[in-house]
């Protein structure tokens, strides 16, 4: 049987839907919200500086119920262990490039729209460097966050794997309609 999910890890390559998933999570289950990419990215992608980075994350974590989603690696450390779920999306590296191509193309510079769960003054670009590690992130990061997520839990943690959307959308249903029998 499932327990209540108080905080919540989503992680996952780019483009893998982490800020989609999670936001239907958060409008599910009523817990708050927490994009990475909100709080490490400042105007112009300049990023926070890694002990206040550190600092910030720490403080999101200490709260009492929250979901978070992003990838950086530098703070799993600080994220895993408190989490009480745990979501990893598992989806294909042409899916993920693909919809960060669609990203691009719905919040391109003229459409005046900044993507959901990213900082004000952040547009919406596709950086070569950014494209090479979705590439590589089945080979590169993948296994690491996986190693990661099994020596760090918690042993009550749920760890959830999700290789398709559909498995996602299956397990939005029949945590609503669990929701909903309360």
């Amino acid at each position: 049987m499932q327990r209540e999910m108080k905080r919540v890890l989503v992680l996952g390559s780019g483009g893998s839907g982490k800020s989609t998933f999670s936001g239907k999570l958060a409008k599910t289950t009523g817990l708050p919200l927490h994009h990475l990419d909100a709080h490490y990215w400042r105007a112009d992608w300049v990023a926070t500086p890694e002990p206040q980075w550190r600092e910030r994350v720490a403080a999101l974590v200490g709260q009492d119920e929250w979901i978070i989603d992003g990838s950086y690696g530098g703070t799993l450390d600080l994220r895993i262990p408190r989490a009480d779920a745990i979501f990893f999306l598992d989806i294909s590296k042409y899916r993920c490039l693909w919809n960060i191509l669609l990203r691009r193309i719905k919040y391109a510079r003229f459409t005046g729209k900044s993507r959901p769960g990213m900082a004000p003054g952040c547009q919406e670009s596709i950086w070569l460097s950014f494209l090479i590690w979705v590439w590589r992130y089945p080979v590169a990061k993948k296994p690491g966050v996986l190693h990661a997520i099994q020596t760090q839990k918690r042993t009550d943690a749920n760890v959830y794997i999700f290789r398709s959307y559909r498995e996602m959308d299956v397990f939005l249903s029949q945590l609503k309609n669990g929701a909903s029998e309360r």
